[in-house]
């Protein structure tokens, strides 16, 4: 090894604030064997591939006549172009980049010494697809100081790019389809809320689609390849929902005969979705802020805590905001909790995307069954704008699979629509007065309900189009009873 050498040096990579790949300039500078000679010779250069082919970010470096020197394992894979391809031939000949002939990001910083950061750029692969990447660049320099070329990091965003343009189309991931305003702007700022790592709220009445729009943010996220577990806080007893979140060990109580992981423990580097947090205990409310705040937790029985590596989405269909207030969820957990919220109408203030919706089921179902894709009535379309929906999107959906099922003519008719659903939607004038003419139809729809299946709650939630549990929150809520 020469006494130039400084292998401390050469063994740091670190990341800036984006992200990327920051090289040392002594590892960078040997990042490009075509500009000098290292004095470790063919070790050092395996050294330094193996370093750049560890990194996630294609990177590639270039010399000042803006030949490739080096392409790490990352930079094949997102262009198609294998390394031997690539070295020696000029960049723009490999990336064909929209930047290449009028503003080069790695030419100005050649020139200037000025670095460009996550800059939103096109390439095109070896199959002629354009991809869109992020790319940031940097000098590179000799012992001297002298330029003698530079190094590019770039990511991969299409599928952020592709649910950008979704967007733009009313669509964007899995069944999340509107074109309502409020949705609209949810839309606007999912790819950014989904690259971060905060916590999330979301609040919106059930069936409104909580789930679809957490598992959209697990799904386009950094923590994709890992698992999301979800939790119903409101479908287990407090000593149950205690054993699954937290988990156990052996011994901590009779029946404990193994160790067995909690769903944090099941999460640990993906994503815990929370749903009905509301619902939580005050008990079990201060062992969840304890998880948020220093990121550990304790196993039933367990003498030494855990730490938590989990990115926590919360949903309910209450106000946190008003139970706060009314001195039923903690004011502390609340702020923990809600760092990024998402607040989703119900289906009746979103009357504008029934048809698409409906359209949508129709088209998931007709491919599911191998049959031609069906349409709607205009008369069956007017029922089902017509109604309030107090199970929402997912009441919606229950409607229009029970008239696919039914229907035999290309189109489904109003005789296709459940008899309940019929019955209930003739009565109905849509609510244009807001909320409170919402919850009044709500109300008129459960006791109705229940009258015509003389309490049974099981079968008034299954005409309703929404479990149990929801069925006997929403009687609780305002105040339902029956003889």
């Amino acid at each position: 090894m020469g006494a130039e050498d400084k292998p401390d040096d050469r063994r740091k990579a670190r990341s800036d604030a984006g992200g990327h790949v920051q090289l040392p300039e002594a590892q960078a500078t040997a990042a490009a064997p075509a500009s000098r000679s290292l004095a470790g010779g063919a070790a050092d250069e395996r050294f330094f591939r193996v370093i750049l082919d560890s990194i996630a970010d294609g990177v590639f470096t270039v010399d000042r006549e803006w030949n490739i020197t080096s392409f790490n394992r990352a930079a094949e894979v997102i262009t198609g172009i294998p390394r031997g391809e690539a070295l020696g031939r000029k960049c723009h000949d490999v990336f064909h980049a929209n930047i290449c002939l009028t503003a080069c990001a790695l030419r100005h910083t050649i020139e200037t010494g000025e670095p460009v950061v996550d800059q939103l750029i096109n390439i095109v692969d070896a199959g002629a697809r354009p991809i869109p990447v992020r790319i940031s660049t940097a000098v590179l320099r000799d012992e001297k100081g002298d330029v003698v070329g530079g190094v590019e990091t770039f990511r991969d965003v299409s599928a952020i790019e592709e649910l950008r343009k979704e967007v733009a189309r009313q669509y964007t991931f899995e069944d999340i389809i509107s074109k309502n305003h409020a949705i609209q702007g949810i839309f606007n700022i999912l790819p950014d809320i989904a690259e971060s790592d905060s916590t999330v709220l979301i609040e919106g009445p059930s069936g409104s689609g909580k789930e679809l729009f957490a598992r959209a943010i697990h799904n386009l996220g950094p923590r994709r390849e890992r698992p999301l577990v979800v939790v119903n806080c409101g479908a287990l007893p407090d000593t149950l929902l205690e054993s699954e979140l937290f988990g156990y060990v052996a011994g901590a109580f009779t029946d404990a005969k193994r160790d067995k992981p909690g769903r944090i423990a099941l999460a640990e580097g993906g994503t815990l979705f929370l749903d009905e947090v509301g619902d939580m205990s005050p008990a079990l409310q201060v062992r969840l802020l304890r998880v948020l705040q220093q990121r550990e937790y304790e196993p039933l029985g367990a003498t030494a805590p855990v730490k938590a590596d989990v990115r926590v989405i919360a949903a309910t269909n209450r106000e946190l905001a008003r139970l706060v207030e009314e001195g039923k969820f903690r004011q502390d957990l609340f702020f923990r909790l809600n760092v990024l919220k998402l607040k989703l109408p119900p289906l009746a203030e979103r009357r504008e995307d029934i048809p698409l919706l409906a359209e949508h089921f129709l088209e998931r179902l007709s491919r599911k069954a191998g049959r031609p894709a069906l349409r709607l009535s205009q008369d069956a379309l007017e029922l089902l704008l017509r109604y309030d929906y107090p199970g929402n999107v997912r009441e919606l959906e229950n409607i229009v699979e029970h008239a696919f099922v039914l229907c035999r003519a290309p189109e489904i008719r109003r005789s296709d629509l459940p008899r309940d659903f019929l019955d209930a939607a003739e009565r109905f004038a849509p609510s244009s007065v807001g909320r409170g003419g919402i919850q009044d139809s709500e109300v008129r729809l459960i006791r109705e309900a229940l009258a015509r299946h003389g309490g049974h709650r099981a079968k008034t939630a299954a005409e309703l189009g929404i479990d149990k549990s929801t069925l006997w929150r929403k009687m609780k809520q305002h105040k339902i009873t029956f003889p």
